[in-house]
């Protein structure tokens, strides 16, 4: 396949509610400007026009795929723009009828006529939009596609050498789940061990670190965010925030002052069996609360699983293990990271290519073969705890009531994290010589599952309860 990709590439910081759909699109238009810069027509561009594709267009608006191209198209950086400004960045858009192209060139931008929703597919990939730049008499066209989890390609595969280059410069190039598990025998080191000497040969340790600590750090924050806010989700399904009560009635009346502060009481919160439900629950509620609200969060792969891997890890932290750091924390976040890349590369994390089984189901994979790594487990029940979770969320839907990623979508990362978690424990208890379906079977099944799968049940809003439940009814 030859293409290397990064933990970095598999959990990136960005704004919600979509990776695909919000992040993909956005990074897209960052990527325009910058062909218009290097074409040299960028200071003559007097008009932009996007036309957005297939699951773009069907669930673009509730998915806020024309904001994030605004955003994208105005130089906003996803990862760093201060999320209080994106509400005043769009407003201005909208009242003046003026983009700052690139934040630095100033064009007339009406968003209801320079964002086309066109609701047939492009032939190469579900998720497609195409820019248009009009400067002079030279009009310059491209088209990207957002395959998940803010990947951004162009169908002639231009990174394709850059892509091959940087596999090259990995000790140990893994496509496949027994690549990886061959390494980790023939090294006698474990998945994280594996994966950190592919990343120091493109980084520094210091970088490393640094970066991991940063996702962590962004996901304990979502989490604490979406514990302390309460009141309705933006969208029009009037879907109440459940975080904010469900912590309430966990966390009692040890005072903290900030997030990490906020772990430490956790650890001292009752943890019998309901309760570790309910906090696990409350976790992963709490991260698809901001997501939904376009907060920051990390995909992980996706937007809308974003709050499983938080969720487990946070789970990890606070209940199995009260002396656990920034050590295990690492570990945690470069295992999943691995596993998501198996299923990227083999499979998808699309779902409008392969339905919810491409994100909570890839998200709980993740997590499970992380939690199972810094419990204990060796490689080869690391991947039977990422088979495990997979196995148990083949063939699931994707069916955005309204085109929000809210319902089911909120709920989804409460169950994909419970799942990753039992997979786990389950792994634990097993004996891989006793193993009959191996994690690449797995990834081959959810391929096969996502190609047989009818397209309305693939983030189109078209099937399932997408049309069962109206917008009306809520």
């Amino acid at each position: 396949m030859n293409e290397c990709i990064s933990v970095f590439d598999m959990l990136k910081i960005g704004v919600g509610p979509s990776s695909s759909h919000t992040l993909g699109p956005w990074r897209a238009a960052e990527r325009f400007l910058k062909e218009l810069h290097e074409e040299g027509i960028f200071d003559n561009v007097t008009q932009v026009k996007v036309d957005l594709y297939g699951s773009l267009s069907l669930t673009g608006k509730g998915h806020a795929t024309d904001l994030a191209v605004m955003l994208g198209l105005s130089g906003a950086d996803p990862e760093y723009v201060p999320v209080e400004d994106i509400e005043g960045i769009i407003d201005g858009i909208n009242l003046n009828g003026k983009l700052k192209l690139d934040n630095s060139r100033e064009i007339d931008f009406n968003p209801v006529a320079d964002i086309v929703f066109n609701r047939n597919f492009l032939p190469f990939h579900a998720n497609g939009l195409t820019f248009t730049a009009t400067a002079g008499k030279i009009q310059y066209i491209s088209t990207f596609y957002s395959i998940g989890g803010g990947f951004v390609v162009k169908e002639e595969r231009t990174v394709a050498k850059e892509k091959e280059i940087i596999k090259c410069a990995f000790p140990f190039p893994i496509d496949k789940a027994d690549d990886l598990l061959n390494y980790t025998r023939q090294e006698n080191k474990s998945i994280s061990e594996i994966v950190y000497e592919n990343e120091k040969s493109i980084r520094s340790e210091e970088e490393i670190h640094h970066e991991l600590m940063r996702v962590w750090n962004t996901m304990l924050e979502c989490m604490h965010i979406g514990c302390h806010t309460e009141g309705i989700l933006p969208g029009g399904l009037k879907v109440r925030r459940r975080a904010f009560d469900m912590h309430k009635n966990l966390i009692g009346e040890i005072p903290y002052a900030n997030p990490w502060e906020w772990l430490q009481v956790i650890r001292k919160t009752e943890v019998k069996f309901r309760q570790i439900l309910k906090w696990v629950s409350c976790f992963a509620l709490a991260v698809n609360e901001v997501n939904a609200s376009l907060g920051r969060v990390v995909t992980a792969p996706t937007n809308g699983s974003a709050g499983v891997i938080p969720a487990v890890l946070m789970y990890y932290l606070v209940i199995e293990n009260h002396n656990a750091g920034e050590k295990e924390i690492k570990q945690f976040l470069m295992v999943a990271g691995e596993i998501g890349s198996i299923f990227k590369k083999g499979a998808t994390i699309s779902a409008a290519m392969g339905g919810c089984q491409a994100e909570i189901g890839v998200s709980s994979a993740m997590a499970a073969a992380a939690l199972c790594e810094v419990m204990g487990g060796n490689p080869e029940q690391c991947l039977i705890a990422a088979e495990i979770a997979m196995e148990h969320h083949l063939g699931l839907t994707c069916d955005p009531i309204g085109g929000l990623v809210q319902i089911p979508c909120i709920e989804r990362n409460t169950m994909g994290a419970i799942k990753a978690i039992n997979a786990a424990e389950l792994a634990l208890e097993t004996d891989p010589k006793n193993v009959k379906v191996p994690l690449d079977k797995v990834v081959n099944t959810m391929w096969e599952t996502a190609r047989d799968m009818n397209n309305k049940y693939k983030e189109t809003s078209e099937g399932g309860l997408a049309v069962a439940v109206n917008i009306s009814d809520c």
